[in-house]
């Protein structure tokens, strides 16, 4: 069994047991997390758009950190211009729990 969550501007397929890395949530570790815009369950069939009203899947946040640094260059030829900055993204990691749907 498997669902398709949206979080954060993205889609995710998550079975119970997954960890998966969404956008940061605001959520300390240890604590729950219920999502609720639930796009597709499978089961007995695949449920999707009216089906799936009131379908959630809980998850529990395994931490929160940041990713790998991503180096930014800027560079114009023949007027000696070059900025570099690095930027990290911010992300939560859970751990699905439940799929109630």
């Amino acid at each position: 069994m498997y669902a398709i969550i949206a979080t954060g501007g993205k889609q995710y397929k998550v079975s119970e047991g997954d960890i998966i890395n969404v956008e940061k949530l605001g959520v300390n570790e240890g604590e729950n997390v219920t999502f609720d815009q639930v796009l597709a369950i499978s089961g007995e069939g695949l449920k999707v758009g009216a089906d799936v009203n009131g379908a959630t899947v809980t998850a529990t946040v395994v931490k929160n950190d940041k990713a790998k640094k991503v180096i930014v260059y800027k560079y114009k030829s023949k007027t000696g211009y070059h900025k570099k900055a690095g930027h990290r993204q911010q992300y939560t990691q859970v751990r699905i729990e439940k799929i109630n749907g």
